[in-house]
């Protein structure tokens, strides 16, 4: 079973191991950064789709109309229509594939059983649904301890900053970086986060 980031204690165990094989991780390893867990489900995954390719204070605001909308769960997605979807700021492709989403049925409570890769190829198999969203998913909602966002744009930049590369790394590039961090790149990315948090002074993730 794949390990999960249930409390703070298996997070500090995790940049603990982070900072022993990592210096560039044990300089941003203390304080340790938040868990940044959110509940497994319909809600969460669709705050993921909110946030593709947006940036995050655009995504914040878009969702907290869904919210004061009450349209976070299947039934309400699926009885406001297009036209409820779109007074919120969803755009065309968003409308789509929220709609789509809440009409698959996805069992979500089958997806916190499975191992990592099963995880992220049952999500991308979504309309909408791409390896970022899926990852981040793994990450904030299932708390897999070794999923690794590798296309987020945050993460990408705070990996420039923190090994002090001449540019930011391509998704392809940040992945096979994130291999030395394995098993706990899960907790890599939340390290990261909270850098760049820090330097940027705005949050890289909602």
């Amino acid at each position: 079973m794949a390990e999960i980031l249930s409390d703070i204690g298996t997070l500090a165990r995790g940049a603990s191991w982070l900072a022993g094989q990592d210096p560039a991780m044990a300089r941003i390893a203390a304080p340790l950064p938040p868990l940044r867990r959110r509940p497994p489900g319909f809600a969460t995954l669709l705050q993921a789709i909110v946030g593709q390719q947006v940036s995050t204070a655009s995504a914040a605001a878009i969702w907290a109309r869904l919210e004061a909308a009450g349209l976070t769960q299947e039934a309400a997605i699926l009885a406001t229509g297009e036209d409820g979807l779109r007074a919120c700021g969803l755009s065309r492709p968003k409308i789509r594939y929220a709609l789509a989403l809440a009409g698959t049925g996805v069992d979500f409570a089958a997806l916190e059983t499975l191992p990592d890769e099963e995880v992220i190829a049952r999500l991308v198999a979504l309309p909408g649904i791409g390896r970022w969203t899926a990852e981040i998913y793994g990450t904030v909602a299932l708390g897999r301890a070794d999923i690794f966002p590798a296309g987020d744009l945050a993460l990408q930049e705070a990996t420039r900053l923190l090994y002090g590369l001449s540019e930011r790394p391509k998704e392809a590039g940040l992945r096979q970086m994130a291999e030395a961090w394995s098993p706990w790149r899960g907790v890599a990315a939340r390290l990261l986060w909270a850098y760049y948090a820090q330097e940027k002074k705005r949050e890289g993730v909602t």
